[in-house]
C-alpha cells in the first residue's frame, strides 16, 4: 500500500518538477518534497487503520458433518458419488433392511397377541362387574328367607302350644271315660310332627344366618367375590397393559432403526470422502464416519486486532478478496463482532494458570461478515482465504484510499510465484 501511495506522490513531483517545471527544483523544495510524503503517509496510514481497518486474514467457514450410520449391518447402496452436490433427503447410502424387518414384523405381532390379552381381561372386569347385581339380590333372598323361616318357625310354634293343650284337653276325657281314645293319639302325633316342623325350620333360619353373617371386609361374601374377582381381573389388565406399552416401545424402537437403514443428506451441501461401497459392513457407532458432508452454507470471518474494533459497529460496509477469485471484489457488511477468543477462556483445574516469563501475543477477535445480495449467489469454498476491508460511520472521505488499494492488491492474486520443478 505504502509502495503505491508513493510511487503515485513520485509521479506527481517528477510532473510538476521535472516535466513541467511548474514549480523550481531548489533545496527547500527538496526538503518539502521528502519530508511531505513522510508525513503525509503516516498521517493516511493512521487514519485509514483507524476508520477503514483492513486485515489479510480472511476465512471462509462451513458447517462439516461427518455421516455415521445409527445401525449396523451390510450396505448394499451407495447411489451418492465423491465430490458431487447433493440436496436435503437424498439417498447416501442404504443398508440391508431385512433383519429390521423382520423385528417390525415379530413386535406387531406381540403387540396384537398383548392387545387382544388385555381385550380378554376387560371383559372378564366387565363380567365381575355384571356378577355384583347379582350378589346383592342374593342377599337380599337370604334376608326374605330368614323372615319367612322366622315366621314359620314361630307359626309351627304356636300351632305347637295348641297341640299340646289339645293333648292335655283328651288325656283328662280318656282318664274320665268320656273321651275318645284316637282323638287323643292323634294330638300327640300332631305335637310330635309340629316340634320336628319347628326343628327343621329352626335349622333353615340358622343356616340363612350363617350365610347372612360370612363376610370378608364388611362385604357380603358374594358381593366380596364378585369385588374380589374384579380386582383380580384389573390387575391383569394393568400387567398386560404394561406389557403392551413395553411391546410397542420396542416396535417404535425398532421402526426408527428400520428408517435408518436409509441414510439421507441432512442438507444442501457436497459429499466429500466417499469411499463406501455396497458390501461394507458398518458398525452403527458414532465414531465409524463413512463419509463426509459439506453444507452449502457458509460463514465470513475476519480476525482484527484488538484495537482496530474499537470504531467498528454492526452494519458497516465491507469489502471483501479472495484468492479464488483474483481481481474481484465481494460486497459485505459487518454483522458482529465475536467478543471471545481462547485467551479468555479458564478451565476448571487444580492447576494455577501458566504465566511464563513471556506472555503469548494478544489474541485477535474474529468480525463475523455478511456477503450482500448481489454477491451472495457466489459459490465460496471452505477453507477459502483473502483480505477485508470495513469501512466506519467516520471519516468516509478517506474511504476512497482504501477501496482503491483493495482494488488494486486484488489483482495482486492473478500473479503465482511458483518454483519450476523439471520431471525426468
Amino acid at each position: 500500500m505504502e509502495i503505491i501511495l508513493l510511487g503515485i506522490y513520485c509521479f506527481f513531483v517528477w510532473l510538476i518538477f521535472i516535466k513541467l517545471k511548474l514549480l523550481p527544483w531548489t533545496t527547500p523544495w527538496k526538503v518539502a518534497v521528502a519530508i511531505t510524503p513522510v508525513v503525509g503517509l503516516a498521517a493516511i496510514i493512521l487514519l485509514l487503520n483507524i476508520f477503514a481497518p483492513t486485515t489479510t486474514d480472511v476465512r471462509v467457514v462451513k458447517y462439516v458433518v461427518p455421516i455415521v450410520s445409527q445401525v449396523r449391518g451390510r450396505v448394499i447402496e451407495v447411489p451418492v458419488q465423491n465430490n458431487r452436490p447433493v440436496k436435503k433427503g437424498d439417498v447416501l447410502f442404504r443398508i440391508d433392511p431385512e433383519p429390521y424387518e423382520s423385528e417390525v414384523h415379530s413386535l406387531e405381532a406381540q403387540l396384537a397377541s398383548a392387545e387382544a390379552k388385555v381385550g380378554a381381561d376387560r371383559a372378564r372386569i366387565n363380567e365381575s362387574q355384571a356378577r355384583l347385581p347379582d350378589a346383592a339380590s342374593t342377599e337380599r333372598e337370604l334376608r326374605e328367607q330368614l323372615n319367612q323361616a322366622t315366621n314359620n318357625v314361630a307359626a309351627l310354634q304356636a300351632s305347637l302350644e295348641l297341640a299340646r293343650k289339645r293333648v292335655a284337653q283328651n288325656t283328662e276325657l280318656t282318664a274320665a271315660g268320656a273321651g275318645n281314645r284316637f282323638d287323643l293319639e292323634q294330638a300327640q302325633t300332631n305335637v310330635t310332627e309340629l316340634t320336628g316342623q319347628i326343628a327343621a325350620g329352626r335349622a333353615v333360619e340358622q343356616q340363612v344366618r350363617e350365610k347372612l353373617s360370612s363376610r370378608v371386609q364388611g362385604d357380603f361374601a358374594a358381593v366380596a367375590g364378585a369385588k374380589a374377582g374384579i380386582a383380580t381381573a384389573q390387575a391383569q389388565v394393568r400387567a398386560s397393559q404394561a406389557q403392551v406399552d413395553t411391546i410397542r416401545a420396542q416396535l417404535e424402537n425398532a421402526r426408527w432403526n428400520l428408517a435408518q437403514t436409509t441414510v439421507v443428506a441432512p442438507a444442501n451441501g457436497t459429499m466429500v470422502n466417499v469411499n463406501l461401497r455396497p458390501g461394507f459392513f458398518v458398525a452403527g457407532m458414532p465414531f465409524n464416519e463413512v463419509m463426509t458432508f459439506v453444507d452449502t452454507e457458509y460463514q465470513i470471518f475476519a480476525l482484527f486486532n484488538q484495537n482496530e474494533l474499537h470504531q467498528i459497529e454492526a452494519g458497516n460496509e465491507a469489502e471483501i478478496t479472495l484468492d479464488t477469485y483474483p481481481g474481484r471484489i465481494i460486497k459485505a457488511h459487518v454483522d458482529s463482532v465475536i467478543w471471545a477468543q481462547s485467551q479468555g477462556q479458564l478451565e476448571a483445574s487444580g492447576d494455577l494458570n501458566r504465566t511464563g516469563p513471556v506472555s503469548g501475543p494478544p489474541g485477535r477477535f474474529p468480525v463475523k461478515l455478511v456477503v450482500a445480495e448481489q454477491d451472495n449467489s457466489l459459490f465460496l469454498a471452505a477453507g477459502a482465504r483473502g483480505a477485508a476491508a470495513i469501512y466506519t460511520e467516520h471519516l468516509s472521505l478517506i474511504h476512497i484510499i482504501r477501496k482503491v488499494l483493495i482494488r488494486t492488491a486484488s489483482y495482486f492474486d492473478y500473479i503465482i510465484i511458483k518454483h519450476h520443478i523439471s520431471l525426468h
